[in-house]
């Protein structure tokens, strides 16, 4: 028979002090009073049959025991309290927690989640616009869409679209830079977020694909794609732009993209969400509506010659 392990609350408050290496710390941290921190630990001791902290004048320190138990407390509380939360998330039928990278969040996701918001007035949406990974199971994000060639082991992954990039300006630019040869003298934008794509989907990958020479000089280089569509749209430059950056701006006139040839990259917009989850309401109605929501504006591209970069 497995040895029946000591109360939860008594592990708790050892988790607590080990953390904190402070007793007082602790407390507060689990809104008791020191002295029944105290007794708690003590009872676990008393389990244990040996002392877990040595009580110094003004602080704590762990036994040889305490060390050996503390990562262990430490990882089955993180273990249960997500846990813990992941069970009351599939109770969770109203709240929605979506994360996406902040170029897409700003320039495709923020201006049509009005439409969804009003179809869906029962979801609670919350989003983060970030790049920083998340765990799914743990960090209480229901819904993540990430850019890139991710193998999304253990997660449901769902591409979208081919993605691919094509030059675009405003139309006082392009009455400048009228053909594709023009543009190796336009002031070009670098869109520096991308640079991690194998082959390169690039300014030189697009001249190449359009079948002229080109070597890269100046230019404007931004982090963000977002930043680097924006400065497009003052009239700095020429950016290379990818689909989902450049629709709401093209539609509605501040930028043109009058080269009807892109180049396409392997890498994808994915939906990623935990493997059973996809069924809960909220997820499959903000799924059904990603993806209904990209294919409204594939039409705009139907004349355009897609060059997958990897035959260039």
């Amino acid at each position: 028979m497995p040895e029946r392990l000591p109360p939860l609350t008594a592990l708790r408050a050892f988790d607590a002090a080990a953390r904190h290496m402070s007793f007082a710390k602790a407390a507060e941290e689990l809104n008791v009073t020191p002295a029944a921190l105290s007794f708690q630990i003590k009872s676990l001791e008393e389990h244990l049959g040996a002392p877990l902290f040595r009580r110094l004048n003004r602080a704590v320190e762990l036994t040889e025991a305490g060390t050996a138990l503390a990562p262990g407390a430490k990882d089955g509380f993180r273990a249960l309290s997500a846990a813990w939360q992941q069970a009351r998330r599939v109770l969770d039928t109203t709240s929605l927690t979506v994360t996406a990278g902040p170029a897409l969040t700003a320039k495709w996701l923020a201006p049509r989640l009005y439409d969804f918001a009003r179809s869906h007035p029962e979801i609670d949406l919350r989003f983060s616009a970030t790049l920083r990974n998340v765990d799914l199971q743990r960090d209480g994000v229901d819904v993540a869409i990430r850019f890139g060639y991710g193998s999304d082991e253990g997660l449901v992954s769902l591409p979208a679209r081919a993605e691919w990039l094509t030059p675009v300006m405003t139309p006082d630019l392009s009455a400048q830079y009228p053909t594709p040869e023009s543009l190796r003298a336009a002031p070009l934008i670098y869109d520096d977020s991308i640079s991690f794509l194998s082959p390169p989907c690039d300014w030189p990958a697009w001249f190449k694909a359009m079948g002229l020479e080109f070597t890269p000089g100046s230019g404007t280089h931004f982090s963000n794609a977002d930043h680097a569509i924006d400065a497009a749209c003052a009239g700095l430059g020429v950016a290379l732009g990818r689909r989902p950056m450049i629709i709401k701006d093209v539609q509605e006139g501040r930028l043109v993209a009058p080269f009807k040839t892109a180049i396409e990259t392997e890498a994808r917009f994915r939906f990623l969400c935990l493997p059973g989850s996809e069924a809960r309401p909220q997820i499959k109605a903000f799924r059904e509506w990603f993806f209904a929501e990209i294919e409204k504006t594939a039409h705009m591209w139907d004349d355009f010659e897609i060059i997958p970069v990897q035959n260039l």
